[in-house]
């Protein structure tokens, strides 16, 4: 049973890409890709839920993992990529939480939910006076 598994091990580092498929240069960044593409679905939720601790806190470790992604013989380009998709998110919901929280973002958006709250109120009166008739 060992000499099989010998075998089939050799069999895979034989081919360059085999190589790299199995191997943790590509697993790893792969796996890791979930906190980017978290990041991105989250640009669409309400900046009201961001935490601006942990923004700043992803921010920072996708900048050192980039470095190290390059630091690294072989240079692993694909983890330096899911690190940068990662801190592009990470700034931009950085951006959206400093906005929202101390740019005028949130009274801003408290304005429109009054206006729109409104509206939506004299709709729901017409539509009884409608029913009514």
């Amino acid at each position: 049973m060992a000499a099989a598994i010998k075998a089939l091990n050799a069999k895979i580092r034989s081919n360059k890409y085999t190589d790299y498929f199995c191997s943790t240069h590509f697993w790893g960044p792969a796996s890791n890709f979930g906190i980017p593409l978290a990041a991105v679905a989250d640009m669409s939720k309400d900046p009201e839920i961001i935490s601006g601790r942990m923004t700043g806190a992803l921010t920072i470790y996708s900048a050192v993992f980039m470095r190290y992604a390059m630091a690294v013989t072989p240079k692993n380009y694909l983890l330096f990529g899911c690190h940068f998709i990662n801190c592009a998110s990470q700034i931009t919901q950085g951006y959206r939480y400093l906005s929202y929280w101390n740019f005028g973002g949130r009274e801003q958006a408290m304005k429109a939910k009054e206006i729109t709250g409104g509206m939506a109120e004299k709709a729901m009166e017409k539509a009884k006076d409608v029913v009514g008739k």
